[in-house]
């Protein structure tokens, strides 16, 4: 294996990423207990709507993480 096929590693995460991250998980959580607990619509329905909007979230990440990358 030479060094050209050595993958490069992936660079640091910067701490506004991390900073955010954790705002969304906070949301994602306060959004579940809200279904839950005020709205009274059920576990597994607020189970699946806060994971729902994570998963709108990743990939809303991915995208924009992926046209960033292409722009360099």
């Amino acid at each position: 294996m030479t060094a050209e096929d050595d993958p490069t590693p992936a660079g640091e995460v910067s701490g506004a990423a991390l900073f955010g991250y954790a705002t969304a998980a906070v949301l994602l959580v306060g959004w579940f207990l809200y279904g839950w607990l005020v709205q009274r619509q059920g576990f597994v329905a607020s189970v699946g709507e806060s994971a729902g909007a994570g998963f709108a979230l990743l990939l809303a990440v991915s995208v924009i993480g992926t046209v960033r990358r292409n722009r360099r």
